[in-house]
């Protein structure tokens, strides 16, 4: 090829690049980026940590065990079953996109997905493991202590390194590619026209106000129930038992919308079965406006279009334990 028809390529791709970053749309939904690893081996073994059911009291219960990683990152009930089938007093939210949230829980209590995991391990209505107890069962199998040696450099365990490497196998679990972020990209046909409708309304009713960025959602605070009250049984206050503020009752962390087709029941005590319902409730209690059965189905067909691409997790072999490690008695 000739020095003139390499600089016409050259011209050609560069003028393709720019008519196709003219495309891409600035809406207030941002595209899910893909995950970027740092440290494999921190990843590698915060992943087998997330399916140890050798953290929990009963050796049966393990962060899967709410947040399933083949269900959406949930476990799809109203609220999660724990240590010795109590129930929990909130619905569990998804894993998935976690790392992009203000806050952990659905409350806050958390700063960052480090603190939030070594809540559920030591939780009575969870896990139920005191931590000394769960760096002991580690320390007692060797194949952990070699794999924590060589990722942290230490002999000994520690609870930090058990919450710092499932934190960083959390920031794996993102989902880019949805149909919505490629629309976002510039595909044109990403969308049905239902869809786009869906989101027009969607937007302009003003759920991108607490429904925005890149997880459309989880990056502020709102009180339940703004036009309307909303009525729960559910014992849980919200923001005010974190800061003591009368004021930030019922304010709950605004969840995700992104693979919301596959995160039911809904809000943080479960009640809303269905999307549906759920966009129902929240457009007459949030926004003060009843929808249409065609404007839900609208919505409810652009909010399927936010599932993304699930990350594929290959199942981790964990390590034997071996004759000094505690065994559990799941009926204590």
């Amino acid at each position: 090829m000739t020095k003139m028809k390499v600089l016409g390529v050259a011209v050609a791709l560069a003028v393709a690049g720019s008519a196709w970053a003219a495309t891409v749309r600035d809406e207030p939904i941002k595209p899910i980026e893909a995950a970027q690893v740092s440290d494999a081996g921190k990843v590698e073994l915060g992943k087998k940590l997330w399916f140890e059911p050798r953290l929990s009291m009963s050796g049966i219960i393990s962060c899967n065990t709410c947040h399933n990683l083949s269900m959406g990152g949930t476990d799809n009930l109203k609220t999660s079953i724990g240590h010795g089938w109590k129930a929990g007093p909130v619905n569990s939210p998804t894993v998935f996109n976690s790392s992009l949230a203000i806050a952990q829980f659905w409350d806050g209590r958390a700063a960052d997905l480090k603190e939030q995991a070594g809540g559920p391990i030591q939780a009575d209505v969870e896990m139920n493991m005191p931590h000394t107890l769960a760096v002991g069962i580690l320390q007692s199998i060797p194949g952990y202590v070699d794999e924590f040696k060589r990722v942290y450099g230490k002999d000994k365990i520690d609870i930090d390194m058990i919450t710092d490497s499932i934190a960083e196998f959390e920031k794996t679990l993102v989902t880019p590619n949805s149909r919505f972020d490629k629309w976002l990209a510039g595909d044109d046909k990403a969308l049905t026209g239902k869809e786009l409708a869906g989101y027009t309304l969607f937007k302009d009713s003003g759920c991108v106000a607490c429904h925005n960025g890149p997880a459309a959602g989880g990056t502020s605070f709102q009180r339940m129930g703004v036009v309307e009250p909303y009525k729960s049984s559910s014992p849980a206050e919200g923001r005010s038992a974190v800061t003591g503020v009368d004021a930030d009752r019922f304010n709950f962390k605004v969840p995700t919308l992104r693979n919301v087709e596959l995160t039911y029941p809904y809000f943080h005590d479960g009640e809303a079965r269905t999307l549906e319902e759920a966009v129902d409730i929240m457009g007459r209690l949030q926004l003060g406006r009843t929808y249409s059965a065609d404007e839900i189905g609208s919505i409810v067909a652009f909010l399927k279009t936010l599932t993304g691409e699930l990350p594929q997790i290959a199942m981790p072999i964990l390590p034997p334990s071996s004759n000094e490690t505690p065994r559990p008695d799941p009926f204590k």
